[in-house]
């Protein structure tokens, strides 16, 4: 095989830039209305995958999330499988009709996240404690939402471009 074409393989290989556009979803319903549906109380329960599929950890998310305006406060409060527990708190702002902004202390930098339709897309890149390290690991977060309160969420998390793995998060609004 020439290696013109080795190299092209590799690099749509490594380009891992998902295809899909949020915009494609804007005829689905029920409509995802950010400051709506992230205000008030959320359970979620959730797992991170390994690359080869394998449930690594599992945990239960309580998230506590009111809005002022434009600005959104989510307070997430997660209890791990192990037993551990951790915080994040997101400082969300509406940038547009249909854009918006976040922070959080173990987030380098600023997520970006677009609503069309049922779907959000929230690009971020975490500081990811492991054993003794901590790694930036990018995350591409697809919310799906559902009828009766319910949003789904895939996440892609990659380094260098390589897939690390994959968390699925199922929430729930309290009525």
């Amino acid at each position: 095989m020439p290696t013109k074409t080795i190299v092209l393989m590799i690099l749509l290989l490594l380009s891992g830039c998902s295809g899909v556009k949020v915009s494609e979803y804007r005829q689905e319903q029920p409509r995802l209305i950010l400051e709506e549906y992230f205000n008030g109380t959320i359970d979620a329960w959730g797992m991170f995958q390994d690359r080869d599929g394998k449930v690594i950890k599992r945990f239960n998310v309580v998230i506590d999330a009111h809005w002022k305006g434009k600005q959104g406060v989510l307070d997430e409060r997660f209890t791990y499988s192990d037993g551990t527990q951790q915080q994040r708190v997101w400082h969300i702002e509406r940038t547009g009709d249909a854009n918006y902004t976040g922070r959080a202390d173990d987030v380098v930098g600023t997520a970006s996240g677009e609503v069309s339709g049922n779907a959000l897309r929230w690009l971020y890149t975490l500081r990811l404690p492991v054993n003794d390290a901590v790694y930036d690991v990018q995350f591409d977060d697809w919310m799906y939402l559902q009828e009766d309160g319910v949003m789904i969420n895939r996440s892609s998390m990659k380094k260098f471009g390589f897939t690390l793995g994959e968390v699925t998060l199922f929430f729930r609004k309290r009525p």
